[in-house]
């Protein structure tokens, strides 16, 4: 179950102008770090990421749509079950609404289905990923999450050209 948020200036700035929402705390990551998207693989993969969108983690939000380590029977990640991912939402909400991004990020399908709790989109990764979705009076951009996991589903190399493209929609959507 989860807790309410624990916010620090880890997480980024709270005058962020894009908030980036990934799935949940790796037990190799941010379960141990405390960061979301840190720690482990995905976490340098999404380094990688957002060198490619032209961002510094300093200047972005991150947190995750449950705020628990999913773990099976041996210990090992496993996916948010609906039940988790419901609980987590009125905290993504408030941490949503305390930080006031213009651009919200999800970063795979979990996130993606947190976001749809909070206010209705319609979007599916598949079919929307790096393009811009009109969401709760702001701009949600779904990508897939930067974990060697998804790269099953979108190779590395297409993942980078979607944080490119993300660049362009927020240089467009900031000076807009």
């Amino acid at each position: 179950m989860c807790g309410p948020a624990v916010l620090s200036g880890r997480n980024g700035p709270l005058s962020a102008r894009v908030l980036f929402v990934a799935e949940a705390p790796g037990r190799l990551g941010a379960a141990r770090t405390g960061v979301p998207l840190s720690g482990d693989q995905s976490g340098r993969n999404f380094e990688r990421l957002l060198q490619a969108a032209s961002l510094k983690r300093s200047d972005v939000f991150v947190t995750n749509a449950v705020l628990c380590n999913p773990q099976d029977s041996r210990g090992r990640n496993a996916p948010p079950t609906r039940t988790e991912i419901e609980h987590c939402s009125r905290y993504l909400l408030q941490t949503i609404e305390l930080v006031d991004p213009l651009v919200v990020v999800s970063l795979g399908t979990v996130a993606l289905t947190a976001l749809n709790l909070i206010a209705p989109h319609g979007a599916t990764l598949r079919r929307e990923v790096s393009q811009v979705v009109p969401w709760a009076d702001r701009l949600l951009v779904p990508l897939y999450h930067p974990s060697p996991r998804a790269q099953l589903s979108r190779s590395f190399v297409k993942q980078m050209e979607d944080f490119r493209r993300l660049r362009d929609i927020l240089r467009q959507a900031i000076i807009a």
